[in-house]
């Protein structure tokens, strides 16, 4: 069975960091392109980072230095540094694997200011 596991959200300051964790299962992870989204209340949900099975990685322009996408093949994890939060980086976060269209649960992330 495909699943993506969420972790690591939680409640922070501004200017502090966090880790989301994504722990995949029932598929060859190290084979596909994975990526971070997030989505407010009443809004769309948007791209917040992506990166490629050989590692190449894009970001929105909002998050371009202060967030950070890498991986880990060996544990079938994708991870999204977080770092100099601010309040409208609150959402709630989604991993996502590109191919089929594949999601986790999501993970909540408020920043207080």
């Amino acid at each position: 069975q495909v699943q993506l596991v969420e972790s690591g959200g939680g409640l922070v300051q501004f200017g502090g960091s966090l880790r989301l964790s994504c722990a995949a299962s029932g598929f060859t992870f190290s084979a596909f392109t994975m990526s971070w989204h997030r989505q407010d209340p009443g809004k769309q949900r948007d791209l917040v980072a992506q990166i490629s099975r050989l590692g190449y990685t894009t970001y929105a322009d909002s998050v371009k230095g202060r967030f950070t996408i890498s991986r880990d093949n060996a544990k079938n994890t994708v991870y999204l540094q977080m770092d100099s939060l601010k309040p409208e980086d609150t959402a709630v976060y989604y991993c996502r694997r590109n191919v089929g269209d594949v999601w986790g649960q999501g993970t909540q992330v408020t920043v207080s200011s």
